[in-house]
């Protein structure tokens, strides 16, 4: 097993609810400030969540253009604001854009008792 990076925060760290993610809705987190600032957000497609760290494999920047919107017009791909990179939802992998072929970092999320937590 990996290890988690120091600025992630601990497991079981409360997200959201599960009802407040509909389908082709993402949503961004924030946690601390500065230079000890970390980012991330769930993407809910086809009734499942996924979580990714809210960073561009290519830029380093994150991939939101305006808060909490991650996805492209069609609602089908994770769009970088940056630079138009576009990511499959589903592995993170890209598939258009200067970052073809890399992934962005996913998160372990576990929802239990209609609360959506880190794993």
């Amino acid at each position: 097993m990996t290890a988690r990076p120091t600025l992630w925060p601990p497991a079981g760290t409360r997200l959201c609810r599960r009802d407040e993610i509909g389908d082709d809705e993402c949503r961004g987190f924030a946690f601390g400030e500065g230079t000890e600032r970390f980012e991330m957000f769930l993407v809910c497609k086809a009734g499942q969540v996924r979580a990714y760290v809210n960073d561009c494999p290519h830029a380093g920047t994150p991939l939101d253009w305006q808060e909490n919107q991650f996805l492209n017009h069609e609602k089908t791909l994770l769009l970088c604001g940056t630079h138009g990179a576009l990511f499959r939802i589903e592995d993170g992998r890209c598939v258009a854009g200067p970052c073809l072929g890399r992934k962005l970092t996913p998160m372990p999320i576990r929802i239990a008792a209609g609360e959506i937590r880190l794993d």
